[in-house]
């Protein structure tokens, strides 16, 4: 914990050496070296502790009992409209169980409740649709019991039959994005799940498993819609809701509900009249009568749109590290507050496709055979990690507002790995290994031991100016070990494609969300058989199974270490585990980590009860709005 705070020390301190004006960041103050580590948490903003929900028991128009969460924010007023921002192409779908696309999932989850979620100040699970939850002694079962009264967006009573069908049909059989399934599943077995009642279901797991509350944060789907699509081909569900659908026939059981949709314009979302949350003055919730999430083309645009107030948030990932001084300095007239929140638990990496397969469908290589040895040549990744000068992304490109990335879990998570050692850029070093895996210079080239020429064309989305910059510096790099890169900016979602479908491409330069308390969430990217193992992504047979056959050692090391972790109780234990598959990803390198932002966010003084926490964060446009049903526009602001 103390590295961990000491890497937080050094972020603020390269922050406030930025401008003096970033010294007034919301919650922010001056630190020296020998600042304690209370003093320093100090230094970034800390939402006051709201206390924890109430249950509340109304009666509906029908007079029957509805249970209801109460708010734990001031009272605000009702009406208005916010609007967030997503830069790209806009979602992919409007089906939230087959989304495997950032903006996709942020849509989502303004439509869709869990049973439960991790309060965003302790870190503690708390029932969400649920009332209670109860787990057995044995910690192999789990019983939940629904909240009197739950409805969807239609109408129709939510129940434990809708719980049921989630988990044991459309999470069990792998309809749509399959990586839900990935994180409930340990050593091949996926949990059971039953009807108790028309409230009560219970979940058991052969096995102790201690990540089972954290995977079970997946959108509750309404039966009586889905289950009729689910008794079609699988291809049908993947169509259902999708992007071209009625938006009005989507039924939902979060905050809002879709309205329109303008493609690669605009999202309209409105409120929900059935959502099962009321304030302290027991008025339903949300406060808000629209949610508006404009789509524009890159990270430029909508920076302007927020200057011009066309737009109320920018959140994180959407404030970029050279732009937080100039952003500070029009705080004041732009009628905007910044909120430090401390590093990002995502991470942003270099990645090659170590795919070695044949595409079933033409009978070629995925991947030219020639390239395929490059990229799984374990020499040649550590030389290209070697080569990128990390130091001059986060200066040049962050203005220092974000840290040096080296493992796959950032120093935001409780599992980090203090053993693994930061490393500068080292082109001799990076030469030595490139002639230990039989490459070597001719004239100002680097060839293979055949003579090849090394040269492979990498992809990033385009409209990320943060990321072409990204691209267009380690293009240079690489230059310098003799190494020709063609980049070439892509529209996200045709990327998405090549990486999870096509599985056409050969190097590529994105990003994942992470947890900072459960590394086994990400069991769906580390996992062989997982549905998001992009450096080397198995595509899944027509029952939405993944099949392992070719499983390099260190693959299926890195997957016993997340199936002992899952299966430990003991703390202790499961660090050792995790600890372990840091090591395997730190020397294999299938992920070259580059760099972790500053969660950074700014908005409009108008909108009222915004308590963004580290923990609140999800992806934009809801992002750090985690208690979205009870943000406001205050009367009388412009």
């Amino acid at each position: 914990m103390q590295l961990r705070s000491f890497f937080l020390f050094l972020v603020i301190c390269i922050i406030f050496s930025i401008s003096g004006c970033l010294n007034s960041l919301e919650g922010s103050k001056k630190s020296t070296a020998n600042t304690s580590n209370k003093t320093l948490e100090s230094t970034l903003y800390k939402a006051p502790y709201p206390g924890d929900y109430k249950l509340v028991t109304l009666r509906d128009m029908d007079n029957q009992p509805e249970e209801l969460w109460q708010g734990r924010g001031v009272i605000g007023q009702p009406g208005g409209t916010i609007t967030a921002s997503t830069f790209g192409s806009g979602p992919k779908t409007f089906n939230c169980w087959a989304a495997s696309d950032a903006e996709s999932g942020g849509i989502a989850s303004l439509m869709y409740e869990s049973l439960l979620d991790v309060d965003p100040w302790t870190g503690k699970f708390y029932p969400r649709l649920a009332r209670t939850i109860d787990i057995s002694p044995d910690k192999h079962d789990y019983t939940f019991t629904l909240r009197k009264g739950l409805k969807w967006s239609d109408g129709h009573p939510l129940t434990a039959d809708d719980v049921v069908f989630t988990f044991g049909t459309l999470i069990a059989r792998g309809f749509g994005n399959a990586s839900a399934r990935d994180i409930l599943t340990v050593y091949g077995e996926y949990p059971s799940v039953k009807k108790i009642d028309d409230l009560t279901v219970k979940f058991h797991t052969k096995v102790p498993f201690a990540p089972f509350l954290s995977s079970l944060r997946i959108a509750i789907a309404p039966k009586h819609i889905l289950e009729p699509i689910t008794k079609q081909p699988m291809a049908n569900f993947h169509s259902f809701w999708d992007i071209n659908c009625d938006p009005r026939s989507i039924v939902v059981s979060g905050p809002f509900k879709l309205d329109r949709y303008v493609p690669a314009q605009r999202v309209e979302l409105v409120r929900n009249p059935q959502y099962s949350m009321v304030d302290k003055l027991n008025h339903r919730l949300p406060y808000l009568d629209k949610f508006i999430v404009l789509i524009v083309p890159d990270q430029n645009t909508q920076l302007l749109k927020f200057y011009g107030d066309e737009i109320d948030l920018l959140d994180i990932r959407s404030v970029r590290g050279g732009d937080t001084a100039q952003m500070k300095q029009k705080e004041r007239l732009g009628n905007y507050k910044m909120y430090n929140l401390g590093p990002d638990d995502g991470t942003l990496f270099l990645m090659f496709n170590l795919n070695r397969r044949k595409n079933p469908k033409t009978g070629h290589y995925y991947i030219d055979p020639i390239k395929q040895s490059w990229f799984n040549n374990d020499y040649f990744r550590q030389a290209v990690s070697h080569a990128v000068d990390r130091k001059r992304l986060v200066n040049n490109i962050l203005k220092g507002v974000g840290y040096e990335l080296f493992t796959s879990e950032s120093s935001a998570s409780l599992y980090f790995n203090p053993n693994l050692k930061p490393y500068p850029q080292d082109l001799n070093l990076a030469a030595k290994l490139l002639e230990q895996g039989g490459f070597k210079k001719s004239g100002d080239r680097l060839i293979d031991a055949n003579g090849h020429p090394v040269e492979f064309t990498l992809y990033t989305n385009a409209g990320n100016t943060t990321r072409d910059a990204i691209c267009v510096m380690i293009q240079d790099d690489l230059k310098k070990l003799g190494i020709k890169v063609n980049y070439q900016p892509i529209d996200f979602n045709i990327l998405i494609d090549k990486v999870s479908e096509s599985l056409d491409w050969e190097a590529v330069v994105m990003g994942l969300t992470g947890s900072r308390l459960e590394p086994y969430d990400g069991a769906n990217v580390w996992k062989s058989d997982g549905r998001l193992h992009m450096f080397d992504q198995r595509l899944p047979r027509l029952d939405g199974k993944i099949t392992v056959n070719d499983a390099r050692p260190w693959e299926r090391e890195i997957d016993q270490c997340f199936d002992l972790s899952a299966t430990t109780l003991d703390t202790t234990s499961r660090h050792k585990y995790f600890d372990r598959y840091q090591v395997i990803t730190y020397e294999k390198q299938p992920f070259i980590y580059l760099f972790s932002n500053l969660d950074i966010t700014a908005i409009r003084n108008r909108i009222g009860n915004y308590m963004p926490t580290p923990l609140g964060i999800g992806s934009p446009p809801r992002g750090s709005l985690h208690n979205v049903e009870e943000i406001y526009i205050k009367r009388g602001s412009k």
